[in-house]
């Protein structure tokens, strides 16, 4: 049986996403947005208040509670699992407030004063590498070293870290990271899709890829954003081959009906 992986559905409501900022600033705009994604298979939708590329501008805290005030309500009445992407503490303790049902930060919620809010929530917890140690992404060269071996120390610290606070590990999934997030070079993001499989045997817990229309996809093809889909098809549906959990994408339509076709023909291969 083919496995199908949990969908998170990229919502931007942001001035300067690097593939559609600016696009669902609006409120209605953004509704109509996590409701399409929420139709084309997203069971989650995780909502940037702020861009994290290496050229986005940064924003306060009470900017991104005011851009999530309204979009959060809304989506809490239609029943619809929200995901907050935020590594700032201030705008973590307002989701919390909400009761959303994940946060996401690709930080891996380095804040140890949230920690005691964490542990008290029973919110799922997307916790994060980055080489970057706060702020957004960063054009920086990789780690010297194996990229596995770093990310699995991060993940060997940080997950004592939240564990000895009281927060569940049933609560908790893990994302590596990819892009800007590994390095300035597609390599850290190739040897960690290849690798992938392992990083969830290491620690027993759920991994979830964003690797939807990143910088080093398009390096590897000469593709623009505009003309990414196929790319990022292609490392998804790889990843979902590995096993990973959850796959935050832009477009949960293309993926899902892709793992449909793949599911309908894995059940004609012959044994």
């Amino acid at each position: 049986m083919t496995h199908i992986p949990c969908l998170f559905g990229i919502l931007n409501i942001t001035t300067d996403s690097f593939s559609d900022g600016g696009a669902y600033l609006d409120s209605e705009k953004a509704l109509k947005q996590a409701l399409t994604l929420h139709a084309g298979g997203a069971e989650i939708i995780d909502i940037g208040p702020a861009s994290s590329h290496p050229d986005s501008t940064p924003v306060s805290a009470r900017t991104e509670i005011d851009r999530l005030t309204t979009i959060v309500p809304a989506l809490k009445a239609l029943n619809i699992p929200i995901s907050i992407d935020s590594y700032q503490t201030q705008t973590q303790r307002w989701a919390l407030q909400q009761n959303v049902d994940w946060m996401n930060d690709i930080h891996g919620f380095a804040d140890p004063a949230l920690y005691s809010d964490l542990a008290a929530s029973d919110c799922r917890l997307v916790v994060m590498h980055a080489i970057q140690s706060a702020g957004a992404a960063t054009r920086t060269a990789p780690p010297a070293g194996d990229i596995f071996d770093h990310i699995c120390r991060f993940f060997d610290t940080r997950l004592t870290e939240l564990m000895k606070a009281g927060i569940d590990q049933t609560r908790i999934v893990i994302d590596p990271g990819m892009g800007f997030f590994l390095g300035d070079t597609p390599e850290p993001s190739l040897t960690m899709l290849a690798r992938i499989d392992e990083l969830k045997k290491i620690f027993g817990l759920p991994i979830l890829v964003s690797v939807s229309r990143k910088s080093f996809l398009r390096a590897l093809s000469g593709r623009s954003v505009e003309d990414s889909a196929p790319v990022t098809l292609a490392a998804e549906l790889w990843a979902a081959a590995k096993g990973v959990d959850y796959i935050r994408t832009h477009d949960p339509s293309q993926l899902s009906d892709a793992l449909k076709i793949k599911g309908h023909l894995s059940g004609f291969v012959k044994k």
